[in-house]
């Protein structure tokens, strides 16, 4: 806690994340390009064919939108009980990117629910309530947008994000709650994972890519916020 509130300064913030960030893009650009070659060099699947390599486009999507709808809801609850200095620039910088990630990973599970299932698209536990979390991510946008007042459009958004934060549990188990054409878990299983380790590590290389280009991207959208709103200051002081 004390370490959040200590880089939670704007200027703390701005020299670390000023430090990390090219380490973190760099490191996303050099996992990404190494997944999408050692999975697009796989062997066709048994049962899928070539169309199981869009597995390392849309399994990482998934996962990285659901990441950063969490990551924005523990903003949220921080800019609402703590009023943390970067809590609601956090939050707001997560939204756009985790929106992007889910419309990914609509896509390239209707190109890959096509061959698999016979249809684009299915009203399935799974992909119902995924497609719910974009439109929460973009009802989140437009409420923040709506209000002209930043302290109450912060407010409003952030009690809108906790409570869309339900949504998440209901994906995750979706699978198992209702009769579904998705699969269920296949990595994190008792009994270990029903992947090939063929296909099981340009996966994981695609999933910590996935995460830390998120990473590389919030930190850019935080960081330019920060400047704008400074911008924003000194140009109010100035008109005053």
């Amino acid at each position: 806690m004390n370490f959040l509130h200590e880089y939670g300064h704007p200027k703390r913030f701005m020299d670390l994340s000023g430090a990390l960030l090219p380490w973190i893009a760099t490191s996303a650009a050099v996992l990404l390009a190494l997944g999408l070659y050692l999975g697009f060099n796989t062997p066709p699947d048994y049962q899928q064919g070539d169309t199981v390599r869009i597995m390392f486009i849309h399994v990482p999507a998934a996962w990285v939108a659901m990441m950063a709808y969490g990551i924005m809801a523990v903003a949220s609850i921080f800019s609402l009980v703590n009023r943390h200095p970067l809590a609601d620039i956090a939050a707001r910088a997560a939204a756009p990117i985790g929106a992007t990630f889910t419309a990914l990973g609509l896509i390239t599970g209707s190109l890959w629910g096509r061959p698999m299932w016979g249809a684009w698209w299915v009203w399935d536990g799974r992909l119902t309530s995924f497609l719910l979390l974009l439109l929460i991510y973009l009802a989140y946008m437009a409420l923040n947008d709506a209000i002209e007042n930043e302290i109450r459009a912060a407010r409003a958004a952030a009690i809108f994000a906790i409570v869309g934060a339900v949504n998440l549990p209901i994906i995750e188990f979706s699978v198992q709650w209702w009769t579904t054409l998705h699969q269920g878990e296949s990595i994190l299983r008792k009994d270990g994972p029903a992947i090939a380790a063929v296909f099981l590590w340009p996966l994981f290389i695609m999933a910590v890519g996935y995460t830390l280009l998120f990473f590389s991207l919030w930190l850019v959208r935080i960081r330019t916020e920060i400047v704008n709103r400074r911008a924003r200051s000194v140009l109010g002081v100035r008109a005053s």
